[in-house]
């Protein structure tokens, strides 16, 4: 499982767009990779979706639900890899955050690969913390930025994470299988 903090994601995200790498660098097998632009963040609708995309996530103090970017623009977009997270707490002050990428504790994670977003597709992750009290944070909030951006979207998210500790998979076509 690679862990990586809020700072550590900003910076390897400027490192991405300085590189000119954006969602998904097109290879020999994908020519229209290269002609499909990233999914900007003023074209996402990003939620938290638990509403219909399997059981609830629920079990031994692990809790999780959905992060779902839907594409509301006219025109596909790509997105790839895994979102950046940061928990602020309330009147949105930033709170040490501990980001963890792969499996969680409820899917697998599917691995990076680009997922290509028609006009009103979605593409989801699994957001999964723990909540025993252990150096609890006692968030509101909880900042998400998509693969390659720099400007994220703050959701309202009263949970208690212990350690500030998010795990949370790479982005895919579909919700992560959980069960």
């Amino acid at each position: 499982m690679r862990r990586m903090t809020t700072a550590a994601t900003a910076a390897a995200a400027a490192a991405l767009l300085a590189g000119g790498i954006a969602a998904g660098t097109a290879n020999a097998a994908e020519p229209a990779a290269a002609a499909t632009p990233t999914c900007a963040v003023s074209g996402l609708r990003i939620t938290l979706d638990d509403n219909g995309n399997g059981p609830a996530q629920h079990g031994m103090n692990h809790e999780g639900t959905y992060l779902r970017f839907k594409n509301t623009t006219g025109t596909t977009c790509a997105l790839r890899g895994y979102p950046g997270l940061g928990l602020e707490k309330a009147g949105h002050a930033k709170a040490a955050t501990d980001v963890r990428w792969g499996s969680t504790y409820f899917a697998q994670d599917p691995g990076k690969k680009t997922v290509y977003l028609k006009s009103d597709a979605s593409a989801w992750a699994d957001l999964v913390w723990t909540h025993t009290g252990a150096n609890a944070v006692h968030a509101k909030y909880l900042e998400v930025t998509p693969p390659a951006a720099t400007a994220h979207r703050t959701l309202a998210f009263d949970k208690i994470v212990d350690n500030g500790t998010l795990n949370v998979t790479s982005l895919s076509a579909t919700p992560p299988a959980t069960g």
